[in-house]
């Protein structure tokens, strides 16, 4: 598979199983090669301190709490993200309001396009 997608390592920080399993699912089948995941933001944080990722997906609620110190992390090591959420229209009130948004759920196609925009910027 030769795209901008071939070879990366994603985080992806879900804390419903059968979601993550998807993605997991839809980002192997874009040829991503390496793939780690959290379901809270204590295991993501450890994840981002101690592995290099090329993007990284985190979903905005993870058991009730936000999901933003993962990505004031990512930000930090000049990681690029972006949001999922089952909930409509956007959190306006946190500094990553502009961060790009997949709703939940979403199409293979559509997070392939977003990942692959993101990757080229």
């Amino acid at each position: 598979m030769d795209s901008l997608l071939s070879d990366r390592r994603v985080l992806v920080v879900e804390d419903e199983l059968m979601m993550l399993l998807t993605i997991e699912d839809m980002l192997a089948d874009l040829g991503c090669t390496s793939i780690l995941a959290a379901a809270s933001v204590e295991q993501a944080l450890k994840l981002v301190k101690h592995e290099d990722f090329d993007v990284a997906l985190l979903d905005v609620n993870l058991n009730g709490t936000r999901s933003y110190p993962i990505a004031d992390a990512l930000a930090e090591h000049a990681v690029p993200f972006l949001f999922a959420t089952g909930c409509p229209g956007p959190d306006t009130s946190n500094k990553y309001s502009d961060a790009p948004l997949l709703n939940k759920p979403f199409r293979p196609d559509a997070l392939e396009d977003l990942l692959t925009r993101m990757l080229a910027a």
